[in-house]
C-alpha cells in the first residue's frame, strides 16, 4: 500500500525545493493536490515519480519540478483570473485554484476534458471548458494569467489577445533541450517577452508554427 501523503511531501521536498523553487503558495498547492488522482489507474503508483506521466496518446502530466518552476515565474495571486491552456484531467487547474482567484481550464480532447470536470468538480472557482487550444477561451476574457500547460512552437496571437492589461502569459517556446521558459507581458497594449531559462517539456498538441513562403 503505497502511503501518498508521504510520497507527495518527498516530491516537494526533492524535487521541487531543490530546484529553487521558494513561493509558499506554489509550494502549498503542491503538498495539498494529491496527484495520484489525476493519472490513469495503472499509474498511480508512479504519480510521484520525476518524470512526466502520460494521460492519453499525446498528452501527458508535466514532470512535478519544471512545472513548480513555471507556477512561480507567474507570481499567481488570489486576484488573478487564470485561462489555464491544456488541462489535460485538471492536475494544473486543482493547483492554481489553490493559489489564484478563479480558473478556466481549456480543453480538446473531450474525453480528458470530462475527466477534468469529475477531478474538479470539489473546486468551486474552476470552469472546464472545451476548445481548440490555440483559440483560447474569448469567452472568459480578459485574463490575468493565461498558463499554457506544455512545449508550444509559437504562442498563438489570439492567446495574447485576451491578456488583460497587466496580465501576463507563462509557455516553454521550443522544443528539447534549447525550449526556453518564456513570460510575456501586456503593458499599455503593447507585448513584452522575457526569457527566463531553458526548460525541455513535453509538447502540447495543436501550436504548430505557420509555415511562411519565401520569395
Amino acid at each position: 500500500m503505497i502511503d501518498f501523503e508521504a510520497a507527495r511531501i518527498k516530491m516537494v521536498d526533492n524535487q521541487i525545493r531543490t530546484t529553487d523553487v521558494t513561493s509558499h503558495s506554489v509550494l502549498q498547492a503542491f503538498l495539498t493536490v494529491p496527484r495520484e488522482e489525476y493519472v490513469p489507474e495503472k499509474a498511480k503508483a508512479l504519480a510521484y515519480i520525476d518524470t512526466d506521466i502520460e494521460l492519453a496518446p499525446g498528452r501527458f502530466l508535466m514532470e512535478a519540478s519544471p512545472l513548480a518552476k513555471l507556477l512561480q515565474m507567474a507570481t499567481i495571486t488570489k486576484n488573478d483570473s487564470v485561462l489555464e491552456v491544456g488541462t489535460g484531467t485538471g492536475y494544473v487547474a486543482a493547483l492554481l485554484s489553490r493559489i489564484a482567484g478563479s480558473v478556466v481550464a481549456l480543453e480538446s480532447d473531450a474525453a480528458l476534458a470530462d475527466a477534468a470536470g469529475q477531478n474538479l468538480a470539489a473546486c468551486p472557482n474552476v470552469k472546464v471548458v472545451t476548445g481548440d487550444l490555440e483559440k483560447g477561451h474569448t469567452a472568459g476574457a480578459p485574463y490575468d494569467l493565461i498558463f499554457v500547460n506544455g512545449a508550444v512552437e509559437e504562442i498563438p496571437p489570439a492567446l495574447l489577445d485576451q491578456l488583460a492589461e497587466g496580465g501576463r502569459l507563462v509557455a516553454v517556446v521550443g522544443y528539447g533541450n534549447a525550449a526556453k521558459a518564456k513570460l510575456l507581458l501586456r503593458e499599455r497594449g503593447a507585448i513584452s517577452e522575457n526569457s527566463r531559462f531553458n526548460l525541455s517539456v513535453k509538447p502540447l498538441p495543436g501550436f504548430r508554427k505557420v509555415k511562411e513562403f519565401v520569395f
